[in-house]
């Protein structure tokens, strides 16, 4: 379906003063248009309002059948007729010929240019001939390299465009033949291509190919192109004959078909390569991947079949890679990328728009209604003449794009009309005697002759048409000229007053059609969309009116999505994010009015005032319009009504108004902990104690956890993205630091909060800079080891735990508040924490440790490491704060070496500092196979030290006693008796002696 629309996308209109009637004609640059008539060129200068100034003219070999100009390498390419022959040629460097008797260079296409007359070619225009095996039918320019893609009959030759430099000053443009395509079963009558693709049409088929450039996907390139012989073929020779031997009475005629990506292959249209080009050519192509084939019937409901039931316009349009919205980067002819490629072919009634990049997908059907002649596409509209009519339809080539460049369309965060909208027609402006249409940059030619001469057309029968074989392309020859002809340049407006006019219009479907204002309203916006896309066409300023345009667009969205009642109301949020209004903006545009003495409000405006209030937006609303927002989600989404209320941005509402709506809702159906946990946080706010302990009563501690997950900005919210903890969270550190704790790890394990933002809010909390570790964090830390979440990485929490013990110890600092959890809880709850060993106890009764939480934070650094799950390597560089003089130093040092298994280092310091400790070391960790060092190295050790005497020596002498209690026990006789010291006092081992021989007999 088009709907219609009366606009006015046509502006002012100019007469171009040429002298002959035009036979063909073509613009394109910034101001390039070229009118060809007999034998002779015409170049004009298209200024800004179309003001059109002859610029130069010269003549051609022979009347011009086709004509093209290509803005890459800025030259103009016609196919021309003389003597039944045609002949290709490009004119290049053109705008160097001042007068029509200026010399003209003629040269060979491929031939290199003698050093000589290089020069000559500086400043004068050059014809570049292309000779060709067959009479050339069509031609097309690709718009980003200049390439040049010429259609014969069964095969397409592509001219790739290069330069020969001449030197670092000047280089001459040249074509090279690099490559041909060879299409059997198809004969072009219009050929389109851009950037590797191509576009083929006859009069009733369409074939678009891609050529590729990888080897490895596809078939090699053949140097000499195999036939195939299809069924299809086959099936239309045996219709030919069959035509020959029946009667003329019945015709047979193929059926309507589509082919989408390989199924188009299936079309019984062979493709094969023979690359002709130079082997050092940048870009070879190998292989032929086949995108679409589409076949139309032609109407038979009529006896009589017309001619003019014929294909038109076929038109490839690019759409580059732009960033308008997502980068200021600049968009030159250098910096191209294609992001898109539509297709364009028409019927006389119905033109047919396709998107043929990533997937082929027909994107749009235009119903014309009238008789079409002619239409050109642009990224904007789609321009359709008619005899007597020139319309102008919208078109959803920028809707595509926009999903094919930006990601995030068609989320919370952006949105764009979709690309199955209806179409609809702006214009349908009366112009008499329309021939002729083209276009380029923001200027439509038409040409026109008011009372044109009928030709009588020769009718061919029924069956040739329908058979499709043997269809030759036949150029009517123009009719002599006649007075009554114009040629015009139609300016169209500047998109961004076309958008104002838009925006008028849609206020008329307010009230009494509200889809018709979102359409046009839409409209709007792709066209400012479009425009923008279009970046190399815009000045600066252009572009920044464009931009506040298509802000204003995506306001005037918003509005619609958040007061219409579709399923589409969830658009409302994007288009007000696009918009860049503030929610106090949007608030404003709201009608608040009172209708029947019921205030209803539409899911759009609910939903996007729901998401920007959990986005913790750095936006405060105004007491009266937090109060309005507050009554509209009592009235609208009631259970919603804590969570607004925990929002920053409703920092400013009246605690007793929130609190008179929050006792509204204690009723079945709602979250009680929640509801009661909000009016805790707002009778803080009030300084009413009282009342905040007695809702706190209400519950459990294990459901006020909950409470708080549920809404997490009762404890923590963000403010210009730094992390702000609440007055609630201020008070329950001073009062209920476990139950703060307890939340905030519950916030942890539902992914509420990360790891890193936990940290962050407990020094903020605490008042603590980024080096100093609060109490309170600790405790977090320790219980995160409890709870045994799985996205805590292990190791960097003990970091953590370790780093603190070990600075608090060293530095004698005590926690600045109490701790949570002692020692002896953590090792009877979590199994990271150890038990410890029982000769630490030995070690710390020599000294006399009296400070408590010094006690603590030593007890829980050595549960830690004599844990199972402690990676000990990774601290022991850290252990150099906590010397070793002192016993507590003493202690980690000796379990971190032992747990490395670095006994007979941690038996030299127990010696020299705290003898009594060494049999209970030695009884708890020397076993198994580390049992040798009993007699291997303690009792030489000790029998050393016994030697040397000193004060220590009683204490030396009982533990030697011990160890050879141990030794007579383990070792035979005759070992027992080789590791004794042979300077020993044989009275003092005789017992032991005795002991362990009698062993032996005992057993």
């Amino acid at each position: 379906m088009v709907q219609l629309y009366n606009l006015h996308p046509f502006g002012s209109q100019q007469v171009v003063p040429c002298k002959l009637e035009p036979e063909r004609f073509c613009g394109g640059g910034r101001d390039a248009l070229f009118v060809a008539a007999g034998c002779k060129v015409e170049a004009f200068a298209v200024a800004g309002q179309g003001l059109c100034q002859p610029r130069c003219a010269f003549s051609t070999l022979g009347r011009v059948l086709r004509l093209a100009y290509s803005e890459a390498g800025d030259y103009l390419v016609a196919i021309e007729e003389k003597n039944k022959a045609t002949f290709l040629r490009a004119y290049v460097n053109w705008r160097s010929k001042r007068t029509e008797n200026s010399r003209v260079c003629i040269r060979m296409v491929g031939h290199d240019v003698e050093p000589p007359f290089s020069e000559t070619f500086r400043d004068q225009m050059s014809i570049v001939e292309m000779p060709l095996s067959e009479a050339p039918l069509c031609i097309s320019c690709c718009p980003v390299k200049g390439d040049l893609l010429v259609g014969c009959t069964n095969k397409l030759v592509l001219f790739s465009l290069k330069y020969q430099i001449i030197n670092e000053e000047f280089s001459i443009l040249d074509f090279e033949r690099s490559l041909i395509i060879h299409i059997d079963n198809i004969t072009p009558v219009e050929i389109s291509f851009c950037i590797g693709y191509v576009a083929v049409m006859s009069d009733l088929e369409v074939l678009i190919l891609k050529l590729e450039s990888d080897p490895k996907n596809g078939e090699s390139v053949n140097h000499h192109p195999r036939k195939i012989n299809n069924p299809v073929k086959l099936s239309e020779d045996i219709s030919n004959e069959t035509l020959q031997l029946e009667s003329d009475d019945f015709v047979i005629c193929q059926k309507p078909m589509e082919l989408l990506g390989e199924k188009s292959k299936q079309s019984g249209i062979s493709v094969t390569l023979e690359s002709t080009g130079l082997a050092d050519e940048k870009i070879k192509y190998f292989h032929v991947q086949h995108l679409l084939y589409r076949r139309f019937a032609p109407d038979i409901s009529s006896c009589v079949l017309s001619d003019d039931i014929k294909l038109h316009s076929l038109q490839l349009l690019p759409i580059y890679q732009t960033g308008f919205l997502t980068s200021e980067r600049k968009n030159s002819s250098q910096e191209k990328e294609l992001l898109s490629l539509f297709c364009f072919f028409s019927l006389p009634h119905v033109g047919y728009l396709y998107m043929v990049v990533k997937s082929v997908e027909l994107m749009s059907v235009y119903q014309y209604p009238e008789k079409s002649q002619q239409a050109v596409l642009t990224p904007q509209f789609l321009h359709v003449i008619t005899s007597n009519n020139l319309q102008c339809y919208t078109v959803r080539c920028s809707a595509a794009a926009a999903r094919e460049e930006d990601p995030y369309v068609d989320t919370t965060l952006k949105a764009c009309p979709p690309v199955s909208m209806d179409v609809c027609a702006l214009r349908i402006q009366l112009f008499i005697g329309l021939k002729a249409i083209c276009h380029f940059k923001n200027h439509v030619i038409l040409l026109t002759k008011a009372d044109p001469e009928t030709i009588p057309e020769r009718r061919e029968s029924p069956k040739r048409l329908l058979s499709g074989k043997g269809t030759s392309v036949n150029l009517k020859t123009p009719p002599v000229a006649e007075a009554g002809w114009n040629l015009y340049i139609v300016n169209t407006i500047s998109p961004v007053q076309l958008y104002k006019e838009m925006v008028d219009y849609s206020n008329t479907y307010k009230t009494a059609k509200t889809q018709g204002c979102i359409h046009l309203l839409s409209e709007a916006h792709l066209l400012v969309r479009a425009a923008l896309m279009d970046a190399s066409q815009l000045e600066p300023g252009e572009k920044a009116e464009l931009l506040e345009a298509f802000k204003e667009s995506c306001g005037h969205l918003g509005d619609c999505y958040s007061r219409l009642d579709t399923q589409y109301s969830h658009l409302a949020l994007p288009y007000y994010k696009m918009s860049g209004l503030s929610m106090a903006e949007v608030l404003a545009r709201v009608d608040w009015a009172v209708e029947d003495g019921l205030q209803k409000y539409e899911r759009g405006l609910i939903f996007y005032i729901n998401h920007s209030l959990y986005e913790n937006l750095d936006e405060e609303l105004s007491e009266e319009l937090a109060a309005k927002v507050v009554q509209m989600f009592y009235v609208a989404e009631p259970k919603q009504l804590p969570h607004i209320l925990c929002s920053p941005s409703m920092k400013n509402i009246d605690t007793l108004t929130a609190i008179s709506y929050l006792r509204k809702l204690d009723t079945p159906g709602f979250s009680s902990v929640l509801v009661t946990l909000t009016k805790a946080a707002m009778a803080l706010k009030m300084r009413d104690l009282d009342m905040h302990r007695n809702e706190m009563k209400s519950h459990s501690e294990m459901k006020l956890v909950c409470g708080f997950i549920l809404e997490p900005r009762l404890l923590i919210q963000q403010r210009k993205g730094q992390i702000v903890p609440t007055e609630f969270a201020v008070h329950l550190k001073e009062t209920q630091p476990g139950l703060l704790v307890a939340s905030v790890l519950g916030l942890q394990k539902n992914n509420k909060i990360g790891i890193e933002e936990a940290d962050s809010f407990f020094k903020v909390l605490c008042g603590k800079d980024e080096d100093t570790i609060p109490q309170l964090l600790v405790d977090f830390w320790e219980a995160q080891l409890v709870a045994c979440l799985p996205d805590v990485v292990l190791q960097e929490l003990f970091f953590k735990l370790t780093s603190q013990y070990i600075w608090r110890l060293s530095k004698r600092q005590p926690p600045d508040t109490t701790p949570l959890r002692t020692s002896e809880d953590l090792i009877n709850t979590c199994s990271h924490y150890g038990l410890i060993s029982p000769w630490v106890n030995v070690l710390l009764s020599s000294e006399s440790l009296a400070d408590k939480n010094y006690m603590e934070d030593l007890s829980k650094l050595q549960s830690l490491i004599c844990g199972p799950s402690f990676d000990i390597a990774s601290i022991i560089p850290f252990l150099e704060p906590l010397s070793e003089d002192t016993v507590a130093g003493l202690s980690v040092h000796v379990l971190c070496h032992t747990r490395l298994e670095e006994y007979e280092r941690c038996i030299d310091r127990l010696l020299e500092r705290c003898p009594e400790a060494v049999i209970p070391y030695a009884n708890h960790e020397l076993k198994e196979e580390n049992r040798t060092l009993w007699w291997k190295k303690l009792l030489p050790e000790l029998c050393q030290r016994i030697k040397c005497g000193g004060e220590k020596y009683q204490l030396y002498l009982s533990s030697l006693k011990e160890i050879l209690s141990v030794v007579a026990v383990e070792l035979q006789l005759r070992d027992f008796l080789n590791v004794l010291p042979e300077d020993g006092t044989a009275a003092f081992f005789l017992p032991y002696l005795l002991y362990c021989s009698r062993k032996k007999s005992l057993t």
